[in-house]
């Protein structure tokens, strides 16, 4: 297990110095933390952590912090979860090097189910959020469709893919979509670990990134 931890972060620590001496391109790296306890059998707590930059490491985009309670039914397969997340921004005002900080708070519902097709995993996700915006209010809905195929039937790596598309309540009904590719390892059956490229599209623009994910079940 030493040896596997060890293959893997001598990959993390080869493949950010690239990025961190690319820290003025438009290429952005996020780093997230993704946690799940078990309670019991039906019940558990979701906690999250996600530090966003625009470039590399140190230019902060956003810092993300979500956790929530949920039950889980249909023999493990599907779970509903209510939530709350806090997320501060770091924005850019205009074309200057001066930035803005925004305070959002967020109340969300969401519906996760998982299928497996032969060795293929299949998890779809529902999100309902109601975002506090400083002195703003508003709603939206996101659906993610993911994917993971794992390389060979006794193997611990995998491929991971997935989309996801954000709907405002409002006029202005799109608000961006999310596709990633990565690859995957899983250290054992509490822990895995992704990285790979997401591109973020908006109505008039997009970004690239380049995502850590590590998941953990404890």
């Amino acid at each position: 297990m030493k040896k596997r931890i060890s293959m893997v972060a001598l990959t993390i620590a080869l493949v950010l110095p690239n990025f961190i001496n690319a820290q003025d391109s438009n290429f952005g790296n996020w780093l997230i933390y993704i946690g799940n306890k078990k309670i019991n059998s039906k019940w558990n707590i979701h906690n999250e952590v996600q530090y966003r930059n625009y470039n590399a490491v140190g230019d902060l985009e956003q810092l993300l912090i979500r956790t929530g309670l949920g039950y889980t039914f249909n023999e493990g397969k599907n779970n509903v979860l209510l939530g709350y997340g806090y997320i501060l921004s770091e924005n850019y005002i205009g074309e200057t090097d001066e930035k803005a900080s925004v305070n959002e708070h967020r109340i969300f519902q969401q519906f996760t189910s998982k299928k497996n097709i032969g060795s293929v995993t299949l998890n779809h996700r529902y999100r309902f959020e109601q975002r506090f915006v400083e002195d703003d209010f508003k709603m939206r809905f996101r659906y993610f469709l993911g994917l993971n195929i794992p390389f060979a039937e006794t193997s611990n790596y995998y491929v991971s893919a997935y989309n996801e598309i954000f709907l405002n309540t409002e006029s202005a009904i799109f608000d961006r979509n999310r596709v990633f590719g990565g690859i995957g390892y899983n250290l054992n059956k509490n822990v895995k670990l992704e990285a790979g490229y997401m591109n973020q599209f908006f109505e008039n623009s997009g970004r690239d990134q380049f995502n850590i994910i590590a998941f953990v079940t404890f």
